[in-house]
């Protein structure tokens, strides 16, 4: 059953971020990963369950757009990225 439900979240959840602002706010039962450009906060909050094994209280996506960069004279593009905030009970850790 797990499986079935791991396979099927496997691209919402891309990556945990990590950066010190995440830090900061998994301190406080805020956590923030990178998301699929065409994830949902329900399939979200359905994967960290699924992965996690722990129920979100809530869940907040926040798109960054793409930003142009000059890189040696030329010009190019930054990706942008999705995240998602996922806030957990008080005592609720990821493991």
């Amino acid at each position: 059953m797990t499986l079935d439900l791991k396979v099927k979240y496997a691209n919402v959840l891309l990556r945990p971020r990590i950066t010190e602002k995440a830090n900061f706010a998994a301190e406080s039962n805020v956590h923030t990963f990178e998301i699929s450009t065409s994830a949902t906060k329900k399939q979200v909050l359905e994967a960290v369950k699924a992965f996690y094994k722990v129920t979100p209280v809530k869940v907040n996506i926040v798109k960054n757009p793409a930003k142009t960069v000059f890189v040696r004279g030329k010009k190019g593009v930054k990706s942008g990225v999705k995240k998602a905030y996922v806030y957990l009970k008080k005592g609720d850790k990821l493991e």
